[in-house]
């Protein structure tokens, strides 16, 4: 089949499943979803692109935005980033406080939201919030090909109404020392970006680089070394799911990342990006029918890492 059959294929088969599980009601702009909604989408080193189903509507992304400002904060900081956030996976919740009373501040990897605030902490280094979101947004609008990509205000007024947690984890790790801007700066930054609205076509264009050893195969540009293009999706494949990243590893076998909107940021080293949406999550916080797609796909093609 070619992937195109393959695409709608797995589309038609998750009819059953479609409007599967529970939205992310505790950010009351996500509450609204239509959890009957899903997109698929396939961009692939060589050029070719697949989608089916509501794979042009964008969605906001969450935490599928914490792999972009990794690249970001690797290439801005280097190696020095891992002395302020770890590398191993917590099984505990995405939004736990428990392990950083016990490790003194240090998140356990930068995936989780403690690390993901630590990350956006530090691209916020010298400059202004307003210019470090900017520079998210300009990132993702190149690497997605798409001056269209902007920010959900909805969804990011939303985030920060009900942000009490996310607050709470930054006041804890900047009183050990491992914050240094203002709780207020880091978190405008940080819920923006995850208010990033992307659709599955242009979340797997723009996620192509880790696919393709950093380089981004359109263009030709080095987005990112080959080594750390290795080192983020090792920890896609480990961390991304959080505390059910063992059981997305079983299934689908592919370095992921997913988002409390419902998507799923799949990479297929050397062959291609996949995007899922599907807003309905599982019990563990992940896209319950876009896991079960992703599962079919890999099957369909035979990619995985193992």
């Amino acid at each position: 089949m070619s992937l195109s059959e393959i695409v709608e294929q797995v589309h038609r088969e998750m009819a059953d499943h479609i409007g599967a599980g529970k939205v992310a009601d505790y950010i009351p702009a996500l509450a609204e979803i239509d959890p009957r909604k899903f997109g698929l989408a396939v961009v692939t080193c060589d050029g070719d692109t697949a989608s089916a189903g509501d794979a042009d509507e964008p969605f906001s992304i969450q935490s599928v935005s914490k792999v972009f400002t990794l690249t970001l904060a690797l290439e801005k900081a280097g190696v020095a980033l891992w002395e302020r956030v770890g590398r191993e996976p917590t099984g505990s919740a995405f939004n736990s406080i428990v392990q950083l009373e016990h490790e003194a501040g240090i998140p356990r990897n930068p995936l989780i939201n403690a690390g993901a605030i630590v990350v956006t902490d530090e691209l916020l280094a010298d400059h202004t919030p307003e210019q470090t979101v900017e520079d998210i947004v300009a990132f993702l609008r190149t690497r997605a090909d798409d001056p269209s990509v902007g920010i959900d205000l909805e969804v990011a007024w939303s985030e920060g109404d009900t942000g009490d947690r996310n607050a709470s984890l930054a006041h804890f790790m900047r009183s050990f020392g491992n914050l240094k801007g203002r709780v207020e700066d880091v978190l405008h930054v940080y819920f923006r970006q995850c208010a990033i609205a992307m659709s599955c076509r242009q979340l797997a264009r723009a996620g192509l680089y880790l696919a393709h050893a950093g380089t981004d195969p359109m263009t030709g540009e080095r987005v990112i070394s080959e080594v750390r293009t290795r080192r983020i999706n090792a920890i896609m494949m480990s961390c991304g799911h959080y505390d059910a990243s063992g059981e997305f590893a079983f299934q689908v076998g592919l370095p992921g990342k997913s988002g409390v909107g419902g998507g799923i940021l799949a990479i297929a080293p050397r062959q291609a990006a996949i995007a899922v949406w599907s807003p309905g999550l599982n019990e563990r916080g992940n896209s319950l029918v876009g896991t079960l797609a992703l599962e079919r796909l890999g099957a369909l093609t035979g990619w995985s890492v193992f």
